[in-house]
């Protein structure tokens, strides 16, 4: 128990930080996109505007229009080149004479296939690429933005690279550092597991000296009603205090101390054979599928006590005139326990906490039964303690089945 409450812990809280180190990461790579695009943007938003010059016959327009402020070798260290065509597609003109890798052929070509997409900008290849449009012409210009792309693909790599290394250490840390943040709940754990141990101990006592007059005052008076309910309601604390003093055990999570190999198919047989005369006393169906040679590593009698509990809810809550199963088989490497039976669809309500301690929905889990309401937490760590799982469903909403699941 402390050890799945030490991995929830962990799984938390690295869940916020990969939240966060994930956000951060695309603030940081998604404004540099934009930033850096933007840049590039603003380049040909004054390309064009040379473009559309050279196009109505004014090759000599200001190039110093385009780079503004910038050192005067930014118009020969930039690439671009600028395409225009007319409104049948046909090239005009290209202009290529600040780059030296594409020829005129390709340029059209680039062009055409912008022109096709129907976007007024965006990237091809290694360009950014702006569209505008005059009378009777289009103008494509092209600027090289190979180096800003590659710059965002080396910011991309160096982030994510970051955040891995960044995610192991926190992971390092935060498993280092998780025994000591789930150190006061675990005392809590161990106080509540002593204060159950002790208070079962000095409980057994008085019980045993309550139902003792009990049966010493039957016998002087067999037919009294009072002294009936006082032994049946020692008999029920008494197996209360039992079951909390078994349940407190089971979760110390040590290994269980009567651990060998037995037979499961016979454990079970043996497990199961008292609920058949109880099956025909309530007129209920009980059908039992046991798998010959079925052995398991684990505590016999914890086992049967998990079997009985399963049965034993089955039995409370199945619906007059209905069928109970208990089949029991191997799957894979595991061996397989179902219990099923038919009940009233009310008794479904909040299936998911069937297995917290005391839990009682308000029709299917009242009292009326004579449970204790820890039984089917007892199946569960019983289940868990044999390293396996344990969990309750229902296929039509009349019927459920409970499935534990043992290596």
């Amino acid at each position: 128990m402390l050890k799945k409450m030490r991995r929830r812990f962990i799984a938390a809280a690295m869940a916020a930080i990969f939240a966060v180190t994930l956000l951060l990461l695309l603030a940081v790579n998604i404004w540099n996109y934009n930033i850096t695009t933007e840049r590039l943007d603003s380049t040909l938003d004054a390309m064009s505007v040379w473009g559309g010059a050279a196009a109505y016959g004014e090759p000599d327009y200001p190039l110093s229009g385009i780079f503004g402020d910038r050192s005067p070798e930014a118009r020969y260290m930039t690439r671009y080149f600028w395409v225009q065509l007319d409104t049948n597609r046909n090239t005009v003109r290209v202009f290529s004479d600040y780059i030296a890798s594409v020829t005129a052929a390709e340029a059209a070509q680039y062009a055409a296939d912008v022109i096709d997409s129907g976007r007024q900008q965006g990237y091809s290849g290694e360009y950014r690429y702006a569209v505008s449009s005059g009378s009777g012409y289009y103008t494509v210009v092209f600027l090289n933005a190979s180096q800003e792309l590659q710059a965002m693909r080396t910011l991309l790599i160096v982030s994510c690279v970051t955040a891995g290394l960044s995610l192991l250490l926190m992971f390092a840390l935060v498993s280092a550092f998780s025994r000591r943040a789930i150190e006061p709940y675990v005392k809590n754990i161990e106080l509540q597991k002593q204060f159950i141990t002790d208070a079962g101990h000095e409980l057994k006592t008085p019980l045993t000296s309550i139902s003792t007059s009990a049966d010493v005052l039957a016998l002087a008076d067999e037919d009294n009603e009072w002294v009936d309910n006082i032994r049946r309601q020692c008999r029920r604390l008494s197996k209360l205090v039992t079951n909390l003093v078994t349940l407190s055990r089971l979760d110390e999570g040590v290994p269980l101390p009567d651990k060998a190999e037995f037979s499961l198919s016979d454990a079970a047989w043996e497990a199961s054979d008292p609920f058949t005369s109880l099956a025909d006393a309530r007129g209920l169906r009980f059908e039992r599928s046991i798998e010959d040679s079925l052995s398991l590593v684990g505590d016999r009698a914890l086992v049967q006590q998990m079997i009985s509990i399963l049965l034993d809810n089955a039995f409370k809550y199945c619906d007059p005139g209905g069928s109970i199963s208990l089949r029991i088989y191997r799957h894979r490497k595991n061996c397989v326990i179902e219990a099923y039976n038919t009940c009233d669809p009310a008794a479904l309500t909040d299936i998911d906490r069937f297995f917290d301690r005391f839990y009682r929905a308000d029709k299917s889990r009242s009292g009326s039964g004579g449970g204790t309401g820890v039984g089917l937490s007892i199946a569960r760590a019983a289940a868990e303690a044999h390293g396996g799982s344990i969990n309750a469903k229902t296929a039509d909403g009349k019927s459920i089945t409970f499935t534990a699941v043992l290596p």
